[in-house]
């Protein structure tokens, strides 16, 4: 593929313009670790953090205790879920000097940098250095994804395991039938990660036996089936030691799934069906149970939450691919990476549309399929640059060019307006978070609550107000307690019940009553209120729920 992208340079100045690329590849990488390092302690606390916590120090007294204090291998139900990211993060709290939920934000920083560079060396290796900037480009200025891989601690790890393990698969299909060492070794440690932080990272193994059909059936062909079946064998059977890894991987980050060998597949099964009593979520200015929504809620949402750019590249590049397939002169192992890579960014939507699972909390159980758009994307633009090469069209390439900056420059400006809760991006399709905020969820996993309990803390220190003597500041939220909590700290009583509080902390979201009553804090991004912070002494307030709790 690198080829195709290359060869109408010269010699010279394509290497030239390879390390140009290449160079500000690595530009790009230093520039949003630097981002992260100076930015990661502005994200707070969601939903899960805190209970994330404790399932580590269960899991690493397990460990500690050599198996006799068993309590993670029933903690709530993280148990079906691998502790990986939680254990590291503990771990390093121990010897960082940061606090431990700042450490949590910083491990999900390089995590998330992890997968940047991977996505950028596979694009790179499959379309050449064009595809390699572009495609990482789309995921790092991809709203979504770069909100996740500060605070969302499994879904962002999964999604970075997913793409360490297609990396490997398109080693292999390169390879194929003698995969190298490396290859093997890229494979097992994708696959330990990815099935070991959550079940549906076996999912890889649809894409690797329906992407590699084009192979198989070109050697088929060529080779007879007796050799083409000889050869696929050879494959597997080299492929053991990386499995055998893989499965270690999958049980030290995940132990429940060894205890027993059918444990993995009683995850399967309670995950398919929705195991907590419904909630209702608003989706498209309607609250509907999430055991109910539409098939067209995810299509929706990436529709509506993915930067523009990124879309139209990854609708071209999925088109592209699959025209691709029918083509002669196109080698059959780039039709497999090819047909991978769209399985990889399609396949769990369309399943998801079909069977109709509990939807909730917008896409971002659905993260990892973001990875392979950008790259599909990545490799579209290259392709586009390399069509636009001839001699009639070269005249539309700094058109193109100058397109795809200005798409860049969209999410850019919205991430910069709505940090730190980018998570929370609509694209100006859907009219931008202003537009969204009455039809859709935003900030759902409660992230301004950080930023409103220090913004409580400075307006009580500027009116040098303190507590009653012998008491705490008692603190209502609508909302997750634990953020609320561990921002404010021991000076304060955190509760449910607003009748005997002195404050009310509410998220901006539909279940949380707008209350009649001084606003002391207000936490807005683009006109859209995210969080406030009410002076509720003195006031009779029944609830601070708009409706009734599930």
């Amino acid at each position: 593929m690198t080829t195709i992208t290359t060869s109408v340079l010269e010699t010279p100045t394509r290497r030239s313009l390879e390390r140009t690329y290449d160079d500000l590849a690595v530009f790009v990488l230093a520039a949003v670790a630097v981002v992260a390092g100076l930015t990661f302690r502005d994200y707070g606390l969601g939903w899960d953090d805190y209970t994330h916590a404790e399932y580590a120090d269960l899991l690493l007294r397990m460990y500690g205790s050599g198996f006799r204090d068993q309590a993670a291998l029933s903690f709530a139900n993280l148990y079906m879920y691998g502790g990986g990211f939680d254990m590291v993060a503990a771990l390093l709290h121990k010897i960082m000097p940061l606090e431990l939920f700042e450490t949590r934000r910083l491990v999900g920083a390089i995590v998330g940098l992890i997968g940047l560079g991977v996505t950028w060396r596979l694009a790179r290796r499959i379309g050449g250095p064009v595809a390699g900037l572009a495609a990482l480009l789309l995921l790092a200025l991809c709203p979504i994804f770069y909100g996740h891989m500060f605070m969302n601690p499994k879904d962002a790890p999964f999604a970075v395991a997913m793409v360490v393990l297609l990396m490997g698969l398109v080693r292999l299909a390169e390879e194929y039938p003698y995969p190298s060492p490396r290859t093997i070794l890229i494979i097992g440690l994708g696959a330990g990660f990815s099935i070991g932080s959550r079940i549906l990272g076996g999912m890889a193994v649809v894409y690797a036996m329906v992407g590699f059909m084009p192979l198989f059936t070109e050697e088929y062909r060529t080779q007879g089936p007796r050799e083409a079946i000889r050869r696929f064998a050879h494959v597997l059977y080299v492929l053991i030691p990386g499995l055998i890894l893989g499965y270690l991987i999958m049980g030290l980050i995940w132990p429940w799934s060894i205890i027993e060998p059918a444990n993995p597949f009683r995850a399967l099964t309670y995950f398919s069906h929705f195991f907590e009593k419904p909630w209702k979520e608003m989706f498209d200015g309607a609250l509907v149970s999430v055991p109910d929504m539409p098939w067209s809620y995810l299509p929706t949402l990436f529709a509506l939450q993915l930067p523009e750019l990124m879309i139209a590249l990854f609708v071209a590049g999925v088109v592209a691919s699959i025209m691709s397939l029918s083509r002669p002169d196109m080698p059959a192992r780039q039709k497999s990476i090819l047909l991978m890579l769209t399985l990889a960014a399609t396949l769990p939507i369309l399943i998801a549309i079909v069977k109709r699972p509990a939807l909730y909390n917008g896409i971002r159980h659905f993260v990892f399929v973001i990875p392979p758009m950008a790259l599909l994307g990545g490799i579209a633009f290259s392709w586009l640059l390399s069509w636009l090469n001839a001699d009639e069209r070269r005249s539309w390439q700094p058109v193109a060019i100058a397109a795809f900056c200005f798409g860049l420059l969209l999410p850019l400006a919205e991430m910069i307006r709505l940090h730190p809760y980018q998570y929370t991006h609509f694209n100006f399709i859907a009219g931008t978070v202003r537009e969204a905020d009455t039809r859709f969820m935003l900030d759902y996993w409660g992230l301004a609550l950080k930023q409103a309990s220090d913004g409580l803390k400075e307006q009580l220190d500027e009116r040098q107000e303190v507590p009653p003597i012998g008491h705490k500041w008692k603190v209502a939220v609508c909302g997750p307690q634990r953020p609320a909590q561990v921002a404010l700290g021991p000076d304060f009583t955190i509760g449910w019940d607003s009748h005997a509080a002195d404050f009310a902390m509410t998220l901006g979201e539909f279940y949380c009553k707008g209350l009649t009553a001084p606003v002391m804090v207000e936490i807005k991004r683009d006109d859209v209120v995210f969080a406030r912070v009410y002076d509720i002494r003195g006031r009779s307030i029944s609830s601070l729920l708009s409706i009734p709790a599930p």
